[in-house]
């Protein structure tokens, strides 16, 4: 016989909804619009932990380079706090000519595919290569090979960068990540495992602007899930992004984030009683955005795809008010969690 049990998630539900998006987007007029988005930029800055990072010397370090029929790949290493490194790979496709700048790509990465060796296709290990066949997650590749300067960098508590702690019982799984044990331990201090991402990827954007071939002008983030949450970040905190290709990462706080998602890299605390994610992607208006979804994607939560549309058009508001409707797209495609991509040369091509 199944034992009794009294579980709280209807009491929790009840709660958000008295108590969430208490700054919800403001689009009555581009002032109002612009007074509500320095503040809501000023709230997630604060309880992201934002505001708590420490600047230093990026300190560069090429710490290998290999060579590929189409292109180079080095990895880099860079300090983004005092004593924090970030390992990246830099592709680098053939054919740049002497004073060429070629546009940028930062592509974080989501979990399940060995953090960046999954976006880059590194298939030494089996396991990242059973990952890319699961997730499509080698968008890296994909774009270097279309002659894009691709930066691959992993996340904190991902790839080279997990903890101890989360491989002491399973030293060979490169698919694991440390993002709850490093949640954990950032609130308590009044941080955030996303806000340390954030950081680290404007640190890695500062490292960009130093690279003589790269047109810092021409800077495109491309994510897929836990990449798509980066990418949504980063756009929405730094305008040197010029567009965003958010894929697998945009559904309802309520509808997703309360039933399907359990990592830690989506919590900071307080978060949901201020916006939902259209909220925060109406940060990025105007500049061009395109948001990537699977129908079928068991992520989108309760409401299924209706969860997706539902903060779509909480965005598409921004973008209207600025007269830039077209700067906004929408794709969705016949599948489940995975990065498609079918539109992605094509937008990038318009906008960079």
């Amino acid at each position: 016989m199944r034992p009794k049990r009294y579980p709280i998630r209807q009491h929790m539900l009840d709660v958000y909804d008295r108590q969430a998006r208490q700054l919800p987007l403001e689009v009555g007029s581009m002032e109002k619009y612009q007074t509500w988005k320095a503040k809501v930029q000023k709230r997630l800055w604060e309880i992201s932990g934002l505001q708590w990072m420490e600047t230093c010397e990026l300190t560069p370090q090429i710490l290998e380079e290999e060579h590929f029929s189409d292109h180079t790949r080095k990895k880099i290493l860079i300090q983004t706090e005092p004593k924090v490194w970030m390992p990246f790979y830099l592709l680098i496709p053939h054919g740049i000519k002497e004073d060429e700048k070629r546009p940028v790509i930062i592509a974080p990465h989501g979990h399940g595919c060995g953090g960046k060796a999954g976006v880059v296709s590194n298939t030494n290990q089996p396991q990242v290569k059973k990952g890319i066949l699961r997730y499509h997650c080698d968008y890296g590749l994909r774009l270097v090979q279309k002659g894009y300067i691709v930066f691959c960098p992993d996340a904190r508590g991902s790839g080279e960068r997990i903890e101890d702690i989360s491989v002491k019982n399973n030293e060979n799984d490169l698919l694991i990540s440390s993002c709850n044990d490093l949640n954990l331990a950032a609130i308590s201090l009044g941080q955030s495992l996303l806000g340390m991402m954030t950081w680290d990827l404007m640190r890695l954007l500062d490292y960009v602007e130093t690279v003589d071939f790269c047109d810092s002008s021409k800077i495109a983030c491309v994510g897929f899930s836990g990449g798509g949450l980066q990418c949504l970040w980063l756009s929405a905190f730094d305008e040197r992004i010029k567009c965003s290709y958010i894929s697998g990462y945009f559904y309802s706080f309520k509808s997703a984030l309360l039933h399907t998602h359990r990592c830690g890299c989506n919590f900071i605390p307080n978060l949901w009683k201020y916006v939902e994610i259209g909220d925060i992607a109406a940060l990025i208006a105007p500049r061009p955005l395109l948001i990537e979804s699977g129908r079928e994607d068991s992520l989108n939560g309760t409401m299924g795809i209706e969860s997706v549309t539902e903060q779509v058009n909480i965005t598409k508001e921004a973008y209207h008010l600025f007269g830039k409707t077209e700067n906004m797209r929408h794709h969705i495609f016949e599948g489940d969690h995975v990065f498609q991509g079918g539109p992605l040369v094509s937008f990038l091509q318009t906008w960079l």
